[in-house]
Parts: structure tokens; C-alpha cells; sequence
């Protein structure tokens, strides 16, 4: 419980605990918006999006607790994705994690983010594909259209590009 009044005491761990919360209730709301309007909201990465967020405007800690638990919140509270899909989006979320930490030590912002992505995505369907081969998931492999991922993965990276040169910016005054 200490731990958690001291992170809550810095500006970084306001920042963390905040965005937290909007992304649990961001995932929460996700279904009910998308029926509300009729628009599948889903198709956009909802869950992606809050990660991206998360890379952009807090620490990595924080990016693998968000990567881990929004799949499980959002099968937690409304059966959906299925465990299966939940598995898979769990990985590929750790995997962009780290990758872009790890990318970012060589790289700018947008291709940090850029690969993270699209090696996370490349992940994502092999082992779909061999969950569908093995039998433990009854799926299409592409269910979301393509140009839609890769829209979503440069808008993703151009946004974690522009936070990154308005932190350094900042930082140069």
C-alpha cells in the first residue's frame, strides 16, 4: 500500500495511474459505444491505441501492466475477446513492449513504433495460424482488413513520433 501512495505522489506515477484508468474504462466502454453508434469501434484497436498512449506518455513498467491487463479486463467484462484471442493479444502486446524499448535505443520514435508493430502483428498471425492448425481457435486468420492495420500502425507511430519531439523540444528550453 506504500508503494502505491508513493507513486501516486509523483507527477509521473499522477500521469501513470491516470492513464490507467482511462484505459480500463476506454476497453469497458468500447462495446457499448460501438452499439450505441453502430460503428465497429473494435476494428480501429482500441486496446493498441491505449498501449501506444502508454509508450508515449509513461514508462515502460507501466506499458507491460496495460499490454497484460486489458485483454483479461476486457474478457473479464464482456466474454470478449475469447480466451484464445485474449492469449494472443497478450503476446503480441508484451512483444511490442519490449521491442519498442529495445528499438528505441537506435531508433526515433516512429520507427521504434513502426517495428514494434508491425513485428508484433507478424507474431500475432504465425501464431494464430498455428493456433487455427492445432485446432484451439476456430477463426479466420485476417478478420480485421489489412489496410486497416497498417493506417492504424503509421497514425500509431506518427503520434508516438510527434509526442517524442514535443518531449525533446521541451527539454531542449
Amino acid at each position: 500500500m506504500e508503494n502505491i501512495l508513493a507513486l501516486v505522489k509523483t507527477k509521473e506515477g499522477i500521469k501513470s495511474v491516470l492513464l490507467d484508468i482511462i484505459a480500463l474504462a476506454f476497453i469497458y466502454f468500447v462495446p457499448t459505444i460501438s452499439h450505441m453508434f453502430s460503428i465497429p469501434f473494435y476494428l480501429l484497436e482500441p486496446m493498441r491505441i491505449m498501449l501506444i498512449l502508454s509508450m508515449a506518455h509513461s514508462g515502460k513498467l507501466n506499458s507491460f501492466f496495460i499490454a497484460f491487463s486489458l485483454p483479461l479486463f476486457s474478457f473479464l467484462i464482456s466474454s470478449h475477446p475469447s480466451v484464445e484471442k485474449s492469449i494472443l493479444l497478450t503476446a503480441e502486446m508484451g512483444l511490442n513492449v519490449w521491442l519498442f524499448y529495445e528499438f528505441s535505443k537506435k531508433f526515433n520514435g516512429f520507427y521504434s513504433a513502426l517495428f514494434a508493430i508491425g513485428i508484433g502483428k507478424i507474431f500475432y498471425y504465425a501464431l494464430k495460424y498455428t493456433f487455427i492448425l492445432l485446432g484451439i481457435m476456430d477463426s479466420e486468420l485476417v478478420t480485421t482488413p489489412i489496410y486497416l492495420q497498417v493506417i492504424t500502425m503509421f497514425v500509431l507511430s506518427g503520434y508516438v513520433y510527434l509526442i517524442g519531439s514535443l518531449k525533446s523540444k521541451k527539454r531542449d528550453k
